[in-house]
C-alpha cells in the first residue's frame, strides 16, 4: 500500500509533468479549476487547485472535505502512484472503476490526457 508522502510525491510529479507538457496537452493543462484526490485506502483527500498548466495550494484533508471541488477523483494510493508512472492507463482505470471521477465530461477529457 502506498504511504501518504508517496501519494504526495506522486502529485507532485504530477504537477512537474504537467508544466512541462508538450504543445498539443498543453491546452489540456490550462484549466483552473477546484480539485481534489481522496486516497481511499488512506482515508485522506488532497485538496487543491489545478490552474497555470500546474496543481497548488495542496492541503492533505482526513476524510472527505465539506467543500466539493470541480474535479474530484477517488482511488487507492497505489493506482496514483502507477498511474502518475505510467504503469496504469487512466481510461482503463476509470472504466474498470478502479478510478472514480466526478467533473463535467469536458475536464474529463482533458483529465484523460494528462494521466
Amino acid at each position: 500500500m502506498a504511504t501518504l508522502e508517496e501519494c504526495r510525491a506522486a502529485l507532485d510529479q504530477l504537477s512537474r509533468n504537467m508544466a512541462k507538457a508538450a504543445d498539443d496537452t498543453r491546452a489540456a493543462t490550462a484549466l483552473d479549476r477546484s480539485l481534489s484526490c481522496r486516497i481511499t485506502d488512506l482515508d485522506v483527500t488532497f485538496v487543491g487547485r489545478l490552474a497555470d498548466s500546474t496543481i497548488t495550494d495542496v492541503v492533505t484533508v482526513p476524510g472527505t472535505p465539506p467543500d466539493k471541488a470541480q474535479i474530484r477523483l477517488a482511488m487507492s494510493g497505489d493506482d496514483l502512484v502507477a498511474m502518475v508512472g505510467g504503469e496504469l492507463n487512466f481510461a482503463k482505470a476509470w472504466g474498470s472503476g478502479r478510478v472514480k471521477v466526478q467533473a463535467s465530461l469536458r475536464d474529463v477529457i482533458r483529465l484523460r490526457s494528462l494521466l
